[in-house]
């Protein structure tokens, strides 16, 4: 008979970049909020085997044998760009995990989206509200992912789309200067006023928190929030405080300067702590996610 009063997480796409970081930290930002990771293969001790595209069976059975029903399903599990890879998959991942959370009691999903959804960037961020035209392969199946999930919305599954900014350790910026190496080169777009890129960014312990927060909030969820820290960061800027050496070159003409987020809805949920949202912390964050 499985605990009502369980408070765990199922994190699926644990072996993700994002997912391992988010392991690394989550004991010490949420404690007393368990984690179950989720792998597709062999899993280690405390995780699940479970391929959602399997159907809901081995979640099913893992809360029968161990009484620990998730009190919320984070999920990652999902598609990212690459030669040859089939970005509708991940329609098809979200709606199985979303039917195995159904099928198994789950009351709450928090489902992976992008930023990439809202298309080409401004200087105005965008709200949740934001017209929503990708401008790529990647953003148009996040944004077919969020259309998908109306019907198990209308069953009562709480779900809200995710649309996350840049995760520190897992962009492409700080994984360009972990392959420089200490004092190596990096290469930034310098855009005509002389500036570089500006992007809505999250450390990986700020997104654990964040992501309690979530789980435990009492009452329902907007369908779509906004993830990342306070205020944009200068790409620049977080090189320099990864220690990186930056090179410049002229921006291609199809570049976007600004690409952020407005994340007052979520503000309103979670309590930032004070330095978030400096590229110094979000680097810490980063070493600290790496080493653990």
């Amino acid at each position: 008979m499985t605990d009502k009063s369980d408070t765990s997480i199922l994190l699926t796409g644990a072996s993700g970049r994002v997912g391992r970081m988010l392991c690394a930290c989550w004991q010490d930002v949420a404690p007393g909020l368990g984690l179950i990771p989720q792998y597709r293969r062999a899993a280690p001790p405390g995780a699940l085997a479970w391929d959602p595209l399997d159907g809901p069976g081995a979640l099913l059975t893992h809360i029968a044998e161990t009484g620990r029903r998730p009190a919320a399903i984070v999920a990652l599990a999902g598609v990212t760009p690459g030669p040859g890879r089939d970005l509708g998959l991940n329609r098809h991942i979200a709606e199985a995990t979303l039917d195995a959370g159904l099928r198994a009691g789950v009351a709450r999903v928090l489902l992976a989206s992008s930023s990439a959804v809202y298309g080409a960037g401004g200087s105005i961020p965008f709200t949740e509200d934001a017209p929503r035209a990708p401008v790529n392969a990647y953003g148009s199946a996040k944004l077919e992912m969020e259309t998908a999930c109306a019907p198990w919305r209308a069953r009562g599954l709480d779900i809200c789309a995710m649309r996350i900014g840049n995760v520190a350790g897992a962009d492409a910026l700080l994984l360009n200067v972990a392959r420089a190496g200490p004092g190596g080169a990096v290469v930034i777009d310098r855009f005509a006023d002389g500036g570089g890129p500006v992007r809505s960014y999250i450390g990986p312990a700020t997104l654990a928190a964040v992501l309690a927060t979530l789980c435990r909030h009492p009452g329902p969820l907007p369908e779509a929030l906004n993830i990342a820290a306070p205020g944009p960061v200068a790409m620049t800027a977080l090189a320099q405080a990864a220690g990186a050496h930056i090179e410049t070159r002229p921006a291609p003409r199809d570049a976007h300067q600004h690409i952020t987020l407005d994340c007052r809805r979520l503000a309103a949920l979670h309590r930032f702590a004070p330095g978030d949202g400096t590229p110094a912390e979000m680097v810490r964050q980063w070493h600290a996610a790496r080493t653990a």
